[in-house]
């Protein structure tokens, strides 16, 4: 069912025109800028967009001037995911899955993150997700799963509406994210 539901929401998402990827982009950056979530937040993570996802550059480039800390995932050798500082001037390499990440630069504790802003692959309304299928944000945000109350860090999910499904199956190891914004809120 998983995997039905990502190749599905996938093809919807590749199927977006560039006119119609540009508008939605723009408006689901303004959203997270005008957010309580992002305004409170001093340390932010953010992915680098890659396959079409929702491109958070001007989320980034807000949160430079906001003088908030910025983070980006890293993949390492071993697997594991940690979160590497992101400036203007920070030098990118590609990894081995095609993403682009940080070199040499200092990195936090996922548990010091305010805000994470999250890719998604597909969506449903109780705020499920589900992404590439490698797991690296489920197992980095696990310290999550049993928290009666939410303080930080605020996942939120960035996604276009045509990758919203009707229920995701969930396992006992998703990380269920704060919110999910996209160009239908």
């Amino acid at each position: 069912m998983i995997a039905k539901q990502r190749n599905t929401a996938l093809k919807a998402r590749r199927a977006l025109n560039e006119y119609a990827r540009d508008i939605a982009n723009s408006r689901i950056n303004e959203q997270v800028i005008r957010s309580h979530e992002f305004s409170a937040a001093r340390t932010i993570a953010c992915y680098l967009p890659m396959n079409g996802e929702v491109d958070p550059t001007r989320i980034i480039e807000r949160a430079w001037c906001a003088k908030k800390r910025v983070f980006c995932p890293v993949i390492e050798n071993n697997g594991r995911m940690v979160f590497r500082k992101l400036d203007r001037d920070t030098t990118l390499q590609r990894n081995h899955f095609g993403l682009w990440e940080p070199v040499n630069s200092v990195s936090i504790s996922s548990k010091s993150l305010d805000l994470v802003i999250t890719p998604l692959v597909a969506f449903d309304t109780n705020n499920n997700r589900i992404g590439m299928g490698g797991g690296f944000y489920d197992r980095k945000f696990a310290f999550l799963k049993h928290k009666k109350r939410w303080l930080r860090p605020k996942l939120i999910g960035l996604a276009f509406a045509c990758q919203k499904v009707e229920e995701i199956e969930t396992n006992p190891w998703d990380i269920r994210l704060y919110s999910v914004i996209s160009d239908a809120d």
